[in-house]
């Protein structure tokens, strides 16, 4: 009798409560904050109740043009206000957002408004060309904030009267997030209301958001949605400080100007910030989360030196950007800083919304957890993307056994925090050894000479494939080829020490991941062996 009423309670339950949306944090900050400073860019300054009534104004303004529900709607823009609020204003009218990667080309932007089924586009006044033959609505963003800016006369053209459609179902997509498309076209991943919802409370505990945070847009906007930051800071009444380029000068002004108190970033990134010469020790302990790809012991020691806190993340586009974090232990406390930052340098565990994070064989047994045995690694759970958009047999395979397969090799170390050590494209095989490019790169960068580093294979007649490293120096630093192989031999077997270093700059993506299929493919040009 009690099971049977319980099972007839629950659909009237479930109409008691709304569907689970991030639209909701601004309604409850613009209530509880109203004349709190919202968001910064330059001189601007939006408090929450403003930032609340341009939001209205750009929802009501996209349904008068005849935007319907789960269309979508495309932005390109870097972190200015009008792509932060794009992140409530799209979904608040009903449409699902797509934002744009700001370095991508005509081709591929081209490519991804028709692949999306884009109805209308919102673009920067610095990037308007890469639509300028685009057939569809095409709204200018001038960044000012003042009439006169196409997008401010956009918006003066809706109503500032609440608007919100009302979510059906909090599986329904509200973004859609292309792959960089390195190894061939972009795929479009798909994040639900729930997913955002869930993953923006995630990072806003995991980073110690609080009402008096002040984050730092480094992390682009359209990369993973900012991480989900664009809802997270919104969430908890913090303040939003927009800078549409990254520029390691800028960003420490603008830690002193406006308090800043949290950045995300690439390791990359924080390598240029901790590395300026304006870089100094900080009072305030700053708290910055790095991710993108595994920051070297080095460059968090070099961070920690500094008074900034790092919180270690992994993820990838497919997990709405940061999955795993490596939670610190009380112990690691009592031990040297090298070898803390060994173990914060590790990718960690699952986070509070995701199931546990697997490394698997090719038989999805989980390896052992000896900290040797590779594997890939597979995720599950409520931050793990819908699928990709129009294309269920990349989203079959993706989701292969049940889990979804990140292309990551790791390994699972005794007390259950996973490490990666490479891509599986990025593994090298060398005489049926395998060598990760990780280890490689991580041994490099604690040389003392050495800025960054990227390893990847090249062609040898004997082993197949041996390592090679491309060295950015640090400014004013020397270092030889031989000096550099040498140090490796030292500290690595024979055989991962790279047989070859070449000194330059390193390719990058937007988001400041080293673009080692660059490398590859000058290395194996002609050669029969698939670039990725």
């Amino acid at each position: 009798m009690a099971a049977r009423a319980a099972t007839t309670d629950r659909p009237q339950a479930k109409a008691f409560r709304s569907e689970l949306s991030p639209v909701s944090f601004l309604r409850r900050s613009a209530y509880v904050f109203p004349d709190k400073v919202a968001v910064v860019h330059g001189q601007r300054r939006v408090t929450y109740a403003e930032f609340d009534e341009r939001v209205n104004r750009l929802a009501s303004a996209l349904i008068g043009t005849g935007v319907a529900p789960g269309e979508r709607v495309a932005f390109l823009a870097p972190n200015i206000p009008a792509l932060l609020e794009a992140h409530y204003g799209v979904p608040a009218a009903g449409a699902v957002l797509v934002p744009i990667n700001t370095r991508l080309g005509v081709d591929e932007v081209s490519y991804i408004l028709e692949h999306s089924g884009t109805r209308m586009v919102f673009a920067d006044h610095e990037l308007a060309h890469l639509v300028q033959d685009c057939p569809l609505p095409v709204v200018r963003i001038d960044d000012t904030g003042l009439p006169g800016d196409p997008y401010e006369d956009f918006l003066a053209s809706g109503s500032a009267a609440h608007v919100e459609h009302a979510v059906a179902d909090e599986e329904q997509t509200i973004s859609i997030n292309y792959t960089s498309g390195t190894t061939g076209r972009p795929k479009g991943v798909m994040y639900t209301y729930r997913g955002a919802y869930l993953n923006s409370l995630l990072e806003a505990l995991q980073s110690h958001l609080r009402p008096e945070s002040v984050q730092l847009w480094v992390v682009p906007m359209f990369h993973c949605n900012g991480w989900c930051f664009t809802w997270a800071v919104t969430a908890v009444g913090a303040r939003h400080v927009c800078l549409r380029k990254v520029d390691a000068g800028a960003m420490w002004e603008l830690f002193e100007r406006e308090g800043i108190t949290h950045y995300n970033a690439a390791p990359t990134v924080h390598l240029g910030v901790v590395t300026h010469p304006s870089a100094h020790r900080l009072e305030r302990g700053l708290t910055v989360a790095i991710g993108g790809a595994p920051p070297s012991p080095t460059l968090l020691a070099k961070l920690s030196a500094l008074n900034f806190i790092p919180v270690h993340v992994y993820g990838l586009t497919e997990t709405y950007g940061p999955y795993t974090v490596c939670e610190p232990q009380e112990e690691w406390g009592r031990l040297s800083e090298e070898e803390r930052a060994l173990m914060l340098g590790r990718q960690g565990v699952h986070n509070i919304v995701a199931d546990p994070i697997r490394v698997v064989d090719a038989e999805m047994h989980d390896v052992p957890r000896d900290g040797e045995t590779m594997g890939e690694v597979v995720m599950r759970g409520n931050n793990v993307m819908k699928g990709y958009f129009e294309d269920p047999e990349a989203t079959a395979l993706a989701f292969a056994g049940g889990w979804f397969h990140s292309g990551d090799v790791g390994v699972m170390h005794a007390d259950g925090y996973i490490e990666l050590r490479d891509r599986k494209k990025d593994i090298i095989i060398s005489g049926g050894e395998n060598i990760s490019t990780i280890e490689v790169e991580n041994t490099i960068c604690s040389h003392p000479a050495v800025l960054e580093c990227a390893v990847v294979a090249i062609p040898d007649e004997r082993w197949g494939e041996r390592p090679k490293a491309f060295v950015a120096l640090a400014e004013g630093q020397r270092a030889s080829e031989q000096e550099i192989i040498d140090y490796c031999r030292e500290r690595l077997a024979r055989f991962k020490a790279p047989v070859a270093v070449e000194f330059g700059e390193l390719p990058k993506t937007s988001t400041g991941k080293v673009q080692k299929y660059r490398l590859r493919e000058r290395e194996w040009a002609g050669r029969e062996k698939r670039v990725n």
